[in-house]
């Protein structure tokens, strides 16, 4: 995702000389081409996260649209007071993208896990909460993030997560869901990065004879409602699928939904991470598997829920 997302920023830069880069002295080789073709558009602001975003608004308020960009953490938690205050509060187009959502830093600890940040920054005012589920989601957000004028948070994965479409989602829009894979009984709605893992959970439901329609739901805010009102009035089941804490994300986002527009679910499940620091060595994968985030344990789950 991220290299999808380096290049995808030199062609917009290319493009629009407003475009800033500002690295939390991180990628700097990956922003290579970026640096090279617009080298006084590219700022390292160094292990200053808070300075970093209280530049970005001055640059968004004098007319440039900044790109505030480091590993998800220093982004988004260390950084919490300055994007409120200084890019919500005066709702300037302050784009903030993190790499390594979720448990894509596995390996290096709770430090580097990013389990919270869609229930921070999803409270906030004026902020659109964007999640590609794969690279060219990633390319397609990043465009259509260029067009708001207001402050916008995409949150990647980290490297090497397949492609899911097979070319850049021509209706890709903010607040609109997309379908990957039709079905008729139950609806696996996905945001992010976890996208392959409900894919797979809708191919193993298949093999059982239950039809799964599988949804890229990449925005978690604004959320698309028409999307949640056909699939609870339609399907046996629904569920949400995050690599994010089941507090405060989609699944939250989702369940005040029903709750406020008086729906009644046939069955609603909500996979996501417990509200735990996860301490075990090992990498996403192995992560995803402790925390019960696989496709054949999303499907499992389901099956057992219908049975």
């Amino acid at each position: 995702m991220r290299n999808a997302f380096a290049d995808e920023l030199t062609k917009l830069g290319d493009d629009d000389a407003r475009v800033v880069m500002l690295s939390g002295d991180i990628g700097n080789r990956l922003f290579d081409k970026f640096k090279d073709k617009h080298p006084s558009r590219f700022l390292n602001c160094g292990v200053a996260e808070q300075n970093m975003m209280g530049v970005a608004a001055g640059m968004a308020m004098s007319g440039l649209r900044p790109v505030a960009y480091t590993i998800t953490p220093f982004v988004t938690t260390r950084c919490l007071e300055q994007i409120r205050t200084d890019a919500c509060y005066h709702n300037v187009p302050v784009t903030v993208v993190s790499v390594g959502a979720g448990l894509a830093y596995a390996g290096l600890g709770p430090t580097h896990h990013a389990c919270e940040d869609i229930s921070f920054l999803r409270s906030i005012p004026n902020m659109s909460v964007i999640c590609p589920g794969d690279p060219w989601e990633v390319r397609a957000a990043l465009r259509a993030v260029m067009k708001q004028d207001g402050p916008c948070y995409i949150r990647m994965g980290k490297k090497g997560e397949p492609n899911i479409h097979k070319a850049m989602p021509a209706d890709f829009t903010i607040g609109k869901a997309i379908t990957i894979e039709d079905g008729s009984d139950v609806c696996i709605l996905s945001t992010g990065n976890i996208l392959p893992e409900a894919v797979e959970a809708g191919h193993i439901l298949k093999s059982h004879g239950i039809s799964a329609r599988v949804v890229s739901f990449h925005t978690v805010k604004p959320l698309d409602t028409a999307c949640l009102a056909e699939a609870f009035g339609k399907f046996r089941l629904v569920a949400t699928v995050e690599e994010h804490s089941l507090i405060g994300g989609l699944g939250s986002a989702v369940a005040e939904w029903v709750v406020d527009n008086e729906v009644h679910p046939k069955a609603f499940l909500r996979f996501g991470t417990p509200d735990i620091f996860y301490k075990l060595a090992g990498e996403q994968e192995y992560a995803r598997e402790q925390l019960g985030l696989t496709g054949h344990q999303i499907a499992d789950r389901i099956l057992k829920k219908l049975a």
